[in-house]
């Protein structure tokens, strides 16, 4: 059952020390209410009265803060936290907004489209970002068109035959009659507006037990079907981490073969194939995949050159405009993932978000071209088309005259061209959605519980409704059951690793090394108390960043943190005048250090408690978790910087989520 959480901090701000288990509460004021307001519609979609409600939508009548579960098992959370959407999906969305929000500023005007967190034109680049945008994009657009390949694939087989030829028959007859083009686009039309016609045409069936070559049924890569949107199939514990861990390794792939490809792996490099066993030195030697740095020098120097770094006057060129060219590739796949999850939600919509409006808007995009080619023979269809090739290879100064007009006149005409800012304006990116959901339980005073801890792997088995509604593939049912069930006679590459027993010889270099390293980090960080006992403000930011295990104690309102090198909790008061953002010792004083309104709050960064070469060594020879911290930026440039932060997502989010500021993501 959910329970209550008083707030610690009274009308004038500061919050008291906890005793024991309880906390000292002074009874809030009584105010008078102010009419909120609703600067996008994605805050004032957060404060309307829904149709559907879930435990966060309630009025629980109290001005507390109510802890919906932020410590308790997934099983005992409230179902539904928010009408219309299961609490997995809800999870799904909010781990996925983790992994992608890191550097939010806020915006002085309301944005074009209706709907803050959009990414900024300026938008930072880093190597973590970069890898975001390409893990968004596999789970997005490679898992959506891998989809829509095998439902070509199914219908092409004629396994389903009713299917198959009821296509061919609608596809032949409008040829035939020189009436193809209204016929698709009235297709079109139709799955966009009535969604239950995309099922009856396209009924469902999971994407790995789905073989793109013969449409038939096959068993899944992974060996079992625990998953129905992976392409792999894998087993999770919770819905949508399969997906996330195949994004995860397709970006480890590509780096793999980047890094494999810098340092020259060949087959022509390795030893005779029949030797039995490898030379002692084979056994110890990292993989150079695992080494980056200096990797295409060692190549060169052990194919007999001599690379010098002084005469080779093309390494820092090129290695400039990569990196320059960085940023806007980052953004250009961040944009398409955007698009793909905007055109999704508008078609399928996602409460408390409309669900006919974006689908009509986009269906009478289609209208013109529908009534247009009812009228329009091929020949003519073929000769325009002709005719704007023609214009576009030779009208460069009336195009470029065109666009100066354009430019002079209406300096902002590209933005609105945008299509988030037209026709799919007010349909949310699922960062959009996620950031609604947040709000609507920072609206009723019930946060969101953060989603739950994955923890051990989930069991090599196909899940519950594995094989469920599969009887349209024309597939027996023991063709289903052979493959989404694991096969006891055979096993993977991994599973035949994990059996295989561990060699000592080979290893004692790499675990003598291992544990060097984690000596020589004990004394860094022996060290960096030293320091910051005589000072040091980096060194004060780098104590109590290394964790044993995950937080038990922390949120909806207190989350234990340092601030300069001090112990301590960061609280959020909601009972004031003012929600704001404390910090206090742990010691029994009832004045906080510093305190901030929530209002305030200009700009959130999420920093690392290392720097991103330090968190590799310590994170390989500790085995350690690492807590990262938050920069918090008021109006006036004052930062507040929190370190070592008990559930620090969960806090950033609800920064975030609370006021009344529209974000853009940097």
């Amino acid at each position: 059952m959910p329970t209550t959480t008083t707030d610690p901090a009274s009308v004038a701000g500061p919050p008291p020390p906890r005793l024991e288990q309880e906390r000292i509460v002074d009874k809030p004021k009584v105010v008078e209410s102010v009419p909120e307001e609703a600067p996008t519609e994605s805050h004032e979609l957060a404060n309307a009265d829904h149709d559907q409600k879930g435990a966060a939508q309630l009025d629980h009548g109290q001005t507390e803060v109510r802890d919906l579960g932020w410590s308790e098992d997934p099983v005992d959370v409230p179902k539904p936290l928010v009408g219309g959407l299961s609490n997995d999906e809800l999870w799904t969305l909010i781990r996925r907004f983790n992994k992608q929000m890191y550097h939010v500023k806020q915006l002085p005007e309301p944005p074009l489209g209706g709907l803050d967190l959009n990414i900024a034109d300026q938008e930072e680049f880093s190597p973590d970002k970069l890898r975001a945008s390409m893990e968004r994009l596999y789970m997005t657009v490679v898992v959506g068109m891998v989809g829509f390949y095998k439902h070509v694939a199914r219908i092409r087989s004629w396994r389903e035959r009713n299917r198959t030829i009821a296509f061919a028959t609608v596809y032949f007859t409008a040829w035939a009659v020189d009436f193809l083009v209204p016929v698709i686009t009235a297709f079109i039309m139709l799955l966009i507006v009535y969604s239950p016609a995309r099922d009856y045409c396209f009924p469902p069936a999971p994407i790995a037990l789905i073989d793109s070559t013969t449409g038939g049924v096959k068993k899944p890569p992974a060996g079992v079907l625990g998953s129905d949107n992976s392409l792999t199939g894998a087993p999770e514990k919770h819905p949508g981490e399969a997906v996330e861990q195949e994004a995860s390794n397709f970006v480890d792939g590509f780096a793999s073969i980047a890094i494999s490809s810098a340092a020259g792996k060949h087959p022509q490099g390795d030893p005779h194939p029949d030797e039995e066993e490898k030379s002692s030195l084979e056994k110890a030697a990292p993989d150079p995949t695992n080494v980056a740095m200096n990797a295409a020098d060692a190549k060169a120097k052990s194919a007999g050159d001599q690379p010098n770094a002084a005469h080779d006057k093309t390494k820092e060129p090129v290695s400039a405009v990569m990196w320059s060219k960085a940023r806007p590739v980052m953004h250009v796949l961040s944009g398409i993932a955007d698009g793909w999850e905007r055109f999704g939600n508008a078609l399928s919509p996602t409460p408390p978000f409309p669900k006919e409006k974006p689908r009509i808007k986009l269906a009478s995009v289609l209208l013109p071209v529908f009534l247009a080619s009812m009228f329009t023979s091929s020949y003519l269809f073929m000769k325009i088309n002709w005719f704007f090739f023609g214009f576009g290879l030779f009208g460069d100064p009336v195009i470029w005259r065109g666009l100066s007009y354009l430019n002079r006149e209406f300096p902002n005409w590209t933005k609105l061209l945008e299509i988030k800012n037209n026709v799919l304006k007010g349909v949310p990116t699922n960062a959009q959605l996620a950031i609604t959901l947040l709000r609507i339980g920072e609206a009723n005073k019930a946060p969101l519980p953060p989603p739950p801890y994955s923890g051990p792997p989930p069991p090599d088995a196909a899940h519950k409704t594995a094989g469920e509604n599969l009887e349209h593939l024309d597939a027996s049912d023991a063709e289903v059951a052979d493959a989404i069930h694991p096969d006891p006679t055979t096993s993977t590459k991994a599973d035949e690793d994990a059996a295989k027993p561990k060699k000592k010889h080979g290893h004692r270099i790499i675990a003598a090394m291992k544990q060097a390293t984690k000596g020589g980090v004990q004394t860094i960080l022996g060290t960096d108390r030293l320091k910051a006992a005589a000072g040091a403000e980096p060194s004060k930011n780098r104590l109590g960043v290394l964790r044993s295990g995950p937080p038990t104690d922390s949120g909806p309102i207190d989350f234990p943190s340092r601030f300069r090198g001090k112990k301590g909790h960061a609280y959020i008061t909601t009972t004031a005048t003012s929600p704001a953002l404390s910090w206090t010792t742990e010691k029994e004083d009832i004045d906080p250090i510093w305190s901030v309104a929530v209002a305030d709050i200009k700009e959130i960064k999420k920093v690392g408690g290392f720097g991103w070469k330090a968190k590799l060594v310590v994170g390989w020879a500790t085995s350690r978790e690492i807590a990262d911290g938050l920069i918090i930026t008021d109006k006036d440039g004052n930062e507040k910087h929190l370190t070592a932060i008990a559930l620090r997502d969960e806090l950033f989010n609800r920064l975030v989520s609370m006021g009344g500021q529209m974000w853009e993501s940097w």
